[in-house]
Parts: structure tokens; C-alpha cells; sequence
């Protein structure tokens, strides 16, 4: 990674609305347009072109988020279709080009190449039916579209849409940084990152919750994560299924023990030290 200038435009002014990101040296436009101002996207130019879409839907805890991806040659069109067809979305991210400049090819292969790598990261659940073959594209124009598809990829981080970022980094991984927890029966692996808390998959906790978070939030935040596939039940416990990426280390611990917890405090590495002492109070660690 390397630093980069990004400007992000509010055409309403509102920064709940519209909004329109760009890396200031390059050709790409990434429209961050909410269902409710769909009109407004297709009064502008851009709406006219070629472009690649992604439609979001938000999740709670202990949810995946939805995403489709789809491509048209009058992205604006396009939308307004699925604005009748799809339910789930409720944000819509456009990739066009500044220069007009983005042919049917390229939204072709890009489409392509997004759905291979959002698959990979499993970060969102995809609700395209297949990720379809790799059309032919020429070398010089594979070339122009993997540049776009970096710069896309960089704008929908920024925007608040990492969708082809894996919930826990390979650097985040490394065997200093995973913590365990391994109370009341649970046998947790989990990394602390940026945006909250991630069990790593294969992690195992119990199956059955304590009497005092049935029917609590906690408790339904369990359900959700068994009924979603996140965890499975195997005999007295759950195992996870995949990474997943909490907003709170007590959350994480609630998931795996089936109990509420001060995750500070039993989320340990190797060494026997918390989350506490490693993140909270680094002077006294050292």
C-alpha cells in the first residue's frame, strides 16, 4: 500500500446522501447513491454509462451483510431495474469513468473479476447465482481493467465498503497476534482488527446458551449466527464455519460461550496476557 489523495464530493451537500469518491490521479468515479435518492443518480450524466454496480444490503450483528454485482452499458437503466426487482439492497455503488472512457468489455470482465474476488473474501453473502466464466479480453485492456478494478477496490474500502477485504488480514494473523479464549468450555481463536473483533473459523464454543440470555439479545445473536450458517451445531457445541467479524470482544465471547463476558479479559494470547493489558493499558505490557 502507498498513500494516497482521495476526494470525496457531496453533490447535495449531505453526507448521508449522494456521494462521489475519487483518487485524485485517476479516471475512476466510484457513486455511492441510497435506494431512497435513486432519481437523483439518474439525472446525472454518469448514469448514462457503462459502469459496474454493486447493490448492498446493511446486516446486523451476528449477520452477513448482501451484495450483487452486475454491470450494464447505461448503468442508470440498469438500476432502475433492479430497483424493482431486488428487495435487499438499500445502497448502490457505481464504478464509471470520468472520461467516458469505460467500454462494455471492460464492465464485462470486471464484473467478472469482482464476483471472483468478493467470493474469495467471504465477506459478503453474494446473491449473484454463479460468478459465470472469464470473458476474452485482450491483454491491453485487461490491463486497463485490472487499474480500475484497484482503484475501485480502494474507493469502496474508503467509502465503507470493503467487499473484497477478508474480515481478518493474513498480517493480522500471524501467531503473535492471535488471542484465545477458553472459558466455560469454549476452545476460540480470534484476532483483534480495526473494525472490531474477528472469531477465526474452526473455532469452537458450546452449543447451549445459559438460561439467562435466552431470549436476549445474546441469545438471538447466536440463533442468527446458526440459522446463517456462521456456526454449526456439532453435538454439545458450535464450531465456526468461517471468519467472522464482531463488533466487540464481548460479543465474540457471548457468540463462543453462550454467556455474556468482559471479552477484555478473556480473549488471552499465548502468553496468558488480555486483550485488556495488550490493547487497553500497552505501558504496563512492555
Amino acid at each position: 500500500m502507498r498513500p494516497q489523495t482521495i476526494q470525496i464530493f457531496l453533490p447535495a451537500g449531505d453526507p448521508r446522501g449522494v456521494r462521489v469518491a475519487e483518487i485524485t490521479t485517476r479516471i475512476v468515479r466510484v457513486i455511492e447513491v441510497p435506494r431512497s435518492l435513486l432519481a437523483d443518480f439518474l439525472d446525472m450524466p454518469e448514469s448514462q454509462q457503462p459502469g459496474l454496480y454493486y447493490l448492498v444490503g446493511g446486516a446486523g450483528e451476528g449477520e452477513t451483510a448482501q451484495l450483487y454485482i452486475g454491470q450494464s452499458g447505461s448503468v442508470g437503466g440498469r438500476l432502475g431495474q433492479q430497483n424493482q426487482s431486488r428487495d435487499f439492497w438499500n445502497r448502490a455503488l457505481v464504478v464509471v469513468s470520468l472520461t467516458n472512457s469505460i467500454t462494455q468489455t471492460h464492465v464485462l470482465f470486471l464484473e467478472w473479476l469482482a464476483i471472483k474476488e468478493a467470493l474469495a473474501a467471504e465477506r459478503y453473502a453474494l446473491e449473484n447465482g454463479n460468478n459465470g466464466a472469464r470473458p476474452h479480453t485482450p491483454a491491453p485492456l485487461e490491463a486497463d481493467c485490472l487499474e480500475i478494478h484497484e482503484t475501485a477496490r480502494t474507493l469502496l474500502a474508503t467509502l465503507g465498503y470493503p467487499v473484497f477485504e477478508p474480515v481478518a488480514r493474513p498480517s493480522e494473523r500471524d501467531d503473535n497476534e492471535i488471542l484465545f479464549c477458553k472459558s466455560s468450555g469454549a476452545q476460540g481463536s480470534g484476532v483483534y482488527t480495526s473494525e472490531g473483533f474477528v472469531v477465526l473459523k474452526g473455532s469452537i464454543g458450546r452449543l447451549d446458551s445459559v438460561p439467562s440470555i435466552v431470549g436476549t439479545a445474546g441469545g438471538k445473536l447466536r440463533q442468527r449466527l446458526l440459522d446463517a450458517g456462521v456456526m454449526r451445531a456439532e453435538g454439545a457445541t458450535v464450531v465456526f464455519e468461517k471468519d467472522h467479524l464482531f463488533r466487540s470482544p464481548s460479543m465474540a465471547g457471548l457468540a463462543l460461550m453462550g454467556r455474556t463476558c468482559n471479552g477484555w479479559l478473556d480473549w488471552k494470547d499465548a502468553s496468558g496476557r488480555t486483550l485488556n493489558e495488550l490493547k487497553r493499558q500497552p505501558s504496563a505490557s512492555s
